[in-house]
Formats: structure tokens, sequence, C-alpha cells
């Protein structure tokens, strides 16, 4: 006779992920980044003020302005979480998009599918969590190898959910 899992023994995670994008820049790259534009679009700016091309100054004003907000919308997005936790009863999915607003996914294991799409040359280009006419993407800001790593990482965690 086997021995059943007790109810503590589904609910223990057997895999857990907090995939979080990657930004490369942190607070002080980013000051410095737009200190050194700023202060070289003054100097650039000043030689065009001398020439009498004051009307160029505002052109400058506004890049700086532009690079400011592409900034922000890149940081904005940097705010998106995924937590995937995987126990032998549940796959639950947890996304909280950079407004602040969280979405909650639960699975049983045994009826889900990982779906993953490659591309020749690129890799992983998506992949999806598919359960009777459900599907969420997940990892869709994440690079190549992170991709990979996650991939092979949740198959092989779903594998052992299923089979014990």
């Amino acid at each position: 006779m086997q021995d059943q899992p007790g109810p503590e023994a589904i609910d223990e995670p057997i895999f857990r992920a907090l995939l979080v994008p990657h930004r490369s820049l942190g607070r002080t790259g980013f000051l410095l980044v737009m200190g050194s534009v700023a202060i070289a679009w003054l100097l650039a700016g000043a030689i065009f003020v001398s020439h009498g091309a004051w009307p160029v100054l505002g052109f400058f004003g506004l890049d700086l302005a532009l690079l400011y907000g592409a900034f922000r919308l890149n940081y904005r997005a940097a705010r998106r979480v995924e937590e995937i936790r995987l126990s032998r009863g549940c796959l639950e999915i947890r996304q909280v998009l950079p407004s602040g607003r969280t979405q909650l996914h639960r699975f049983h294991p045994f009826w889900t599918r990982f779906d993953i799409t490659r591309r020749p040359g690129a890799g992983i280009t998506s992949m999806a969590v598919l359960c009777r006419g459900a599907a969420v993407t997940v990892g869709s800001f994440l690079g190549p190898d992170d991709r990979e790593d996650f991939a092979r990482a949740l198959s092989r965690a779903l594998a052992r959910a299923r089979h014990g």
C-alpha cells in the first residue's frame, strides 16, 4: 500500500520564482547620465546663444525633457513583478503590474501545460501557462538567457509536481 501525502505535503512549495525586469542603470547612474547630458546641452546651447541662435536652447530643453520622460516610463515598467509558486496541489501566479494592480491566477498542476514558443536564432520568444482554456503569459520581460533558465526550471518542477 502506497502512502498518500497529507494536506501539508500537498501545499508545501516545490518551486518558487520571483521574476523582475532587469534594469542596468540605477538611481546614481540615472543622475550621472541626466547631469552629463544637461551640462553638454547647456554648453552647446551657450555656443548657439552667443552666435544669436537663441531659439536652439529651447530645443535642447525639449530634448532633455523627452529623455527624462523616457527614463521615467522605463523605470515605471520596471515595477512589474511576477511571483510563481508551485506545490503538488496548486500553481499560483501573482502578477503585479506597473500600476500596482495585482492579478492572481491559480491552476491545478495536473491540468496545466507550460507552453514555450521558440524561434530559430532568437530562442524562447514567449512562455505561457495554459489550463482549460485560460492562458497566462509569464516572463515576457526577461532576457533570452533568463527565459531559458526559467523555462527549464518550471518545466522540471511541473513534472515533479505531477509525478511525485
